[in-house]
């Protein structure tokens, strides 16, 4: 089963994760990172690189995280989400972004 990132990366988007990722499977929107679950090796090599702990084993997802892995596959497919492959600045309010909890709202879309 594949890794997903869930909601808490919103705004913060930590790129620590995209470094380390044997099969480049990240993508990258606006405000918010997800893993192709088509491409994701299930290595898990990516889940301690998140300073905020925001990637999961999808078949370890509670029932509210089921649809961040649900939105990992529907963005990962979408053209306009782009790979990324190395590191770069996370948003710029990302310390404070990071102790919020419920962010799905607040996704943007390119």
């Amino acid at each position: 089963m594949p890794f997903a990132v869930t909601q808490a990366c919103i705004n913060c988007k930590y790129t620590d994760c995209v470094e380390v990722c044997p099969m480049n499977c990240f993508v990258e929107g606006p405000n918010f990172l997800a893993i192709n679950p088509d491409e994701c090796i299930d290595c898990s090599i990516c889940v301690p690189e998140c300073p905020v702990g925001a990637i999961i084993n999808a078949a370890e997802a509670t029932p509210e995280q089921q649809a961040d892995v649900d939105l990992n596959a529907r963005l990962a497919a979408d053209p306009r989400w782009q790979r990324i492959s190395s590191r770069k600045a996370p948003q710029p309010d990302h310390a404070h972004w990071s102790t919020v909890a419920d962010k799905r709202a607040l996704l943007l879309q390119p």
